[in-house]
C-alpha cells in the first residue's frame, strides 16, 4: 500500500543529508558542487511535499516548474519562487564544462555563489520538514 507521508520522508531526509554534503563541499571550497547539490537539496524538498500531497511520481529537475506545480497548495513555496529561479541556473552549468562559454565548473563558481545556494536550500528543506510534520499532527 502506498504511504505517501512515507516517501515523504524519505525525499527530505535525503535532502537534508545532501544538504550537510553541500556544507562540507563549502568549507573545502568546492565550490560549483556546493551550488549544485544545493539545487538538488530544493527540488528533493519541493518533491518531498508533492508526496506528501499525494503524487506517485513526480517528474522533472526544475526547482522553478516545481513550486509552480504546488504553490497553489503550499502558498509558502510561492515565497520561494526567486530562490528557485537562482538554484536551477546550478543544476546543468556547475556540473559539465560545456555547460560554461570556455570555461570549466569549479573555476567558475566561488563561495559568495555557493553560500547563497545553500542558504537558499536550506530554506526549501526547512518548508518541506515543517509542512510534513504539520500534515502529520492534522493526520487522523
Amino acid at each position: 500500500m502506498w504511504d505517501s507521508a512515507a516517501e515523504a520522508n524519505r525525499w527530505w531526509e535525503q535532502a537534508g543529508n545532501d544538504l550537510e554534503f553541500a556544507h562540507m563541499a563549502l568549507r573545502e571550497e568546492f565550490f560549483h558542487q556546493a551550488c549544485f547539490i544545493a539545487q538538488q537539496c530544493a527540488e528533493k524538498a519541493v518533491k518531498a511535499i508533492g508526496y506528501r500531497l499525494g503524487d506517485r511520481t513526480i517528474i522533472g529537475h526544475s526547482v522553478v516548474v516545481l513550486v509552480e506545480r504546488y504553490a497553489e497548495q503550499v502558498p509558502a513555496l510561492a515565497d520561494l519562487n526567486e530562490e528557485a529561479g537562482i538554484l536551477d541556473q546550478y543544476f546543468i552549468p556547475t556540473r559539465y564544462p560545456n555547460g560554461l562559454p570556455g570555461g570549466v565548473p569549479f573555476a567558475a563558481f566561488h563561495e559568495p555563489q555557493a553560500r547563497a545556494a545553500i542558504e537558499a536550500a536550506e530554506r526549501f528543506v526547512r518548508l518541506a520538514r515543517e509542512y510534513s510534520q504539520a500534515a502529520d499532527t492534522e493526520a487522523p
